[in-house]
């Protein structure tokens, strides 16, 4: 891919990012599932680190190879003619210069990065992040390449979103110190109660983003203020239930028709 189509292309996806007018992203896991999105009618394809990873036959959680997670989203920037935001969950460990250049290699136009420390299991010091988040941008910027970041907010994590409000004063602050530091959005994963993500919205400075999972409609963030939904593992672990019932089908069939 050029580079002027991959700097087109990092445009548009920072473009989609309108408060009240949602980026909607069905994520992706292969090559596959990013052209039935893109055939679906969606502008940008996102794709799930969860997903990417068991198609691999690993466990999500930066337990897949970082040259193989790069592989697998080089594959899906090259079968469709979209956007590509590809999740690199906390970056693998890379130096800032490094994960750029892999992810520029790759030819995607944006990326989530999450605070969450995969070594220690809990979350990055919030100033450290932020450090992080603006040495990554720097990199970005000293290659011309116009990398749309999503900094993905963990501390609603650990309980799922079962009591927001206790987390939400240090979800705003970590919110608007990886806008300061060059985030293009932020996502705070598994806030779902409407009235906090209002509060969220409102006072993270920025386009925020939410996880579709137990989250009021599409219609209702729209009116809350966020710019973006994703809805991460969940088709993939749709369309592998729908696969279990046809593969039960099948040896039902079978059993019965000797």
């Amino acid at each position: 891919m050029g580079v002027v189509i991959l700097q087109e292309r990092c445009n548009r996806l920072r473009a989609l990012h309108i408060p009240g007018t949602p980026l909607v992203l069905p994520n992706a896991w292969d090559a596959a599932s990013a052209r039935a999105v893109v055939a679906g009618g969606f502008p940008v394809v996102a794709t799930t680190s969860g997903g990417v990873a068991e198609a691999l036959g690993y466990e999500d959680g930066e337990r897949a190879p970082a040259a193989e997670m790069f592989a697998a989203a080089a594959r899906i920037a090259r079968s469709v003619d979209v956007p590509v935001s590809v999740d690199a969950e906390s970056g693998y460990g890379l130096p800032p210069d490094e994960l750029v250049a892999a992810l520029l290699d790759a030819g995607v136009a944006g990326c989530n990065l999450e605070d969450t420390d995969h070594k220690s299991g809990g979350l990055t010091q919030r100033d450290r992040y932020a450090d992080r988040l603006a040495a990554i941008r720097r990199a970005a910027t000293a290659q011309a390449y116009g990398l749309v970041i999503n900094a993905r907010v963990d501390v609603f994590l650990a309980d799922h979103g079962a009591r927001p409000v206790e987390h939400l004063d240090e979800g705003i602050a970590r919110a608007r110190a990886y806008l300061d530091a060059g985030a293009d959005c932020v996502y705070p994963i598994f806030l779902h109660d409407e009235r906090t993500i209002a509060k969220f919205v409102e006072a993270a400075g920025g386009p925020v983003n939410i996880l579709a999972w137990q989250a009021p409609p599409v219609s209702r963030l729209a009116e809350l203020g966020v710019a973006r939904v994703s809805y991460g593992s969940a088709i993939q672990h749709r369309l592998l239930q729908n696969l279990a019932t046809i593969l039960a089908e099948i040896r039902d069939y079978d059993s019965a028709h000797p």
